[in-house]
């Protein structure tokens, strides 16, 4: 979630929060005495810089602010900023940021703005905190992010010296990140590198598009892997195995996450012509790959991610599905089975399903189909995996089946590659695509088609683990665009996420975003090039218009990108409207800065409601709250599953690589339920589908605290790393 300096304020003032319900009376006019008096050249930052002085800018910041609380029109803003700049006239050659706030609170006082004057105090001192915060985590931060976005960078993502010591700001990593993609620019035309890194920079400072984690922590550095996902092949041999486990690290060091298929290995009892033993079966060799990552991630910069994918067909199916079970055992792995059509019609007819041995190509075995569907619902029931895979589905859409076939996926289930392939991915901030409560459809537009160009810069400028990563995503170029808040968007359309209209507009958003993406991925072809594999791709066969990238659209979960853009996780509903985070061993209450602007505009805002909410998790049903409010601020355990599902079918529609979405379910969720999501996945052709039921998990990121002896309820309790999305599966990574 961010805070309520959610946008980027001009340098010149914070700007009241809001005015008070109704809107101010009208401003009188400025002084004419003092009009005559010469305007500062420039301004004072807190750090000491110089910035040219310009007067719209507090104009800007007041209307941002008081427009919040009713003010009627942008003119009104005018006239009360002109109040602003009449009192700094004369008044010394360079003012500062403090002295230019102290002008806008005589100015809200002397106007007879008493409530407006009160909440910008209250709103300077929350600033103060907030600046006060980040200078002890070290952290220079003039795009005015949230406390826990700081926290984020400060762990994640600042570039350190040698000492360990921060060495840049937050803009100057969307800097640094600009322009190590921008370098690319200049292989097709000389002199480009400039003005695409500053149309890149001012891309990511508006956080309206933002790549993936390793992207961003490694553009410019001496490690230079910038892909966020990608698939290693796991053979039947034991060099295979450990080759892939040292691929992984070398994955996991650099920031990135994995999948893996172990469908190939022999299953456990079978026969090791070598040494004339039993093989050990892949679940015993998952271990192996689970406990390099643990020792990987703790030098790391982050949690190492894998995905394992088992075929449905394999004889150790139930194993891999009982993997997890009353253990601790493979907590670094998303376990997911891989399902066929002829499966899941077996489930249905209640058929036998038969068993294959891969080493062999013969059958070993067969058992019900609804006996295995049902332990693999009681299982997902139980811990939140196994998830399913229909790689039936995803073939479909395999956009060059002559490489092969697609067995596996990155660990969050929404890139599916072929081996050694990886894909850098982005998400456009759907909350800062809104304009005056309407979607901006031409901003949209614009920032979907230079999203693609930087992604596909993003490849020739990465450095890639081995030679065969490296040849394999470069024969493809697979980018993965995807959409990151997308339940505040609705929330602040007055759009209820659990609604005919959010699925209509969510697929709306979907179409536009992929007709977009295929549109700018056609002209860079035209400028550079297709991908290396377009002979032998399908589009190439029913003779569409060249592509530069064979795959575009993947929706992530965002996860901790989320934290810095300020908004929801991904697709996902809000968990919950007010919670309390952890951050440097504090519990701080933090809301929801969509809602909380909402409840001061309309005039039912209390801290005392802010905490009764935290305690509750959500809205609906507090008479408190307005009925359409409540409606537009669903959180996820108020969504019945079939609403989750169908919002993930409205993207996954339009997108070409796959969508991570996990339904979450609350704790008194039964095993049948879980039994019924699975299925109408498979009906509503989804490619992938996980759930989370609430408590299933030890260390989930959002749980609830023992109840306070004033509390009816326990208070909602989240980590410094929590998103604002899904509690569960995918969002773990």
């Amino acid at each position: 979630m961010h805070s309520r300096d959610e946008t980027p304020a001009a340098p010149l003032t914070d700007g009241p929060e809001q005015a008070e319900s109704g809107g101010p009376a009208p401003c009188p006019e400025a002084p004419r005495e003092r009009s005559r008096l010469e305007l500062p050249a420039r301004v004072r930052r807190r750090d000491g810089s110089l910035v040219p002085f310009d007067p719209s800018r507090i104009t800007d910041a007041i209307f941002r602010a008081a427009s919040e609380g009713g003010m009627p029109d942008r003119r009104s803003a005018q006239k009360l900023a002109g109040h602003v700049i009449a009192h700094l006239r004369g008044g010394g050659a360079t003012p500062s940021v403090e002295e230019i706030q102290d002008a806008v609170e005589h100015v809200l006082m002397e106007g007879g703005f008493d409530q407006l004057a009160r909440r910008y105090v209250m709103y300077r001192g929350h600033r103060a905190e907030l600046r006060a915060a980040k200078r002890m985590l070290g952290v220079r931060d003039e795009l005015k992010l949230s406390a826990a976005a700081a926290a984020v960078l400060r762990e994640r993502y600042l570039r350190r010296n040698d000492a360990g010591e921060i060495v840049e700001s937050s803009g100057e990593m969307m800097e640094r990140v600009a322009s190590h993609a921008a370098k690319a620019e200049e292989r097709f035309t000389a002199g480009s590198c400039a003005g695409l890194t500053r149309r890149f920079a001012s891309l990511m400072r508006s956080l309206e598009f933002l790549p993936n984690s390793p992207t961003l922590m490694n553009a410019g550095t001496d490690i230079g892997v910038l892909s966020g996902c990608f698939v290693l092949p796991v053979e039947d041999s034991l060099s295979s195995i450990f080759d892939a486990v040292k691929q992984m690290a070398l994955i996991h060091q650099a920031g990135g996450g994995t999948g893996f298929s172990f469908s190939q290995l022999r299953p456990k009892g079978d026969l090791v012509r070598s040494t004339h033993r039993s093989a050990s079966g892949p679940v015993s060799f998952m271990q192996i790959f689970d406990c390099a990552t643990a020792v990987v991630k703790e030098g790391g910069r982050r949690r190492g991610a894998n995905i394992a994918v088992l075929d449905v067909s394999h004889p150790d199916i139930e194993r891999f599905v009982r993997a997890k079970a009353g253990s601790t055992a493979l907590q670094n792995f998303n376990l997911s089975v891989a399902v066929s059509d002829e499966f899941m019609r077996a489930c249905e007819a209640d058929r036998m399903h038969t068993l294959i041995n891969p080493r062999t190509g013969q059958p070993a075995g067969e058992l019900p189909a609804r006996r295995l569907f049902d332990l693999i619902a009681a299982e997902a029931w139980q811990s939140g995996d196994p998830g399913l895979l229909f790689l039936d589905r995803i073939n479909e859409d395999n956009p060059v089946p002559g490489l092969g076939r697609i067995e596996a996926t990155n660990p969050c289930g929404e890139v599916p590659l072929l081996p050694y392939e990886s894909c850098n991915l982005g998400s456009v901030n759907l909350a800062r695509m809104l304009r005056g409560g309407e979607i901006d459809w031409g901003r949209l537009r614009t920032v979907v088609h230079l999203a693609v160009r930087f992604l596909d810069d993003v490849i020739d400028v990465s450095r890639f683990v081995t030679p065969e990563v490296d040849e394999a995503t470069r024969r493809t170029r697979k980018i993965g665009l995807g959409v990151m808040g997308l339940a505040e968007l609705l929330a602040l359309a007055g759009v209820p996420y659990d609604s005919e209209r959010a699925l209509e507009l969510a697929g709306r958003i979907a179409a536009t975003i992929r007709d977009e993406a295929e549109r700018a991925s056609r002209q860079l072809a035209l400028q550079r090039g297709p991908f290396p594999a377009w002979a032998l791709s399908r589009a190439a066969e029913q003779q569409e218009a060249a592509r530069r990238n064979a795959q575009l659209i993947s929706i992530a979960p965002t996860g901790t990108v989320s934290i810095l853009a300020g908004t929801t996780a991904g697709i996902e509903p809000m968990f919950a409207i007010s919670y309390v985070r952890n951050v440097l061993g504090r519990q701080l209450l933090e809301s929801n800065a969509a809602f909380e602007r909402i409840a001061r505009e309309r005039g039912f805002y209390s801290e005392g409601l802010m905490s009764e909410i935290a305690s509750a998790a959500g809205v609906r049903g507090n008479p408190a709250v307005p009925g359409d409010v409540q409606k537009a601020f669903v959180t996820a355990l108020e969504i019945e599953p079939q609403w989750h599902l169908r919002m993930q079918a409205a993207f996954q529609e339009h997108a070409d690589g796959a969508v991570s979405k996990t339904v979450n379910l609350p704790a008194h969720a039964t095993i049948e339920e879980v039994r019924q999501i699975y299925l109408s996945a498979w009906r509503l052709r989804l490619k992938g589908i996980t759930v989370y039921r609430y408590g299933s998990k030890a260390g989930q990121v959002l749980s609830l605290l023992s109840p306070p002896q004033t509390s009816p309820r326990p208070p909602v309790s989240v980590d410094g790393e929590y998103a604002g999305g899904c509690s569960g599966h995918a969002c773990e990574f």
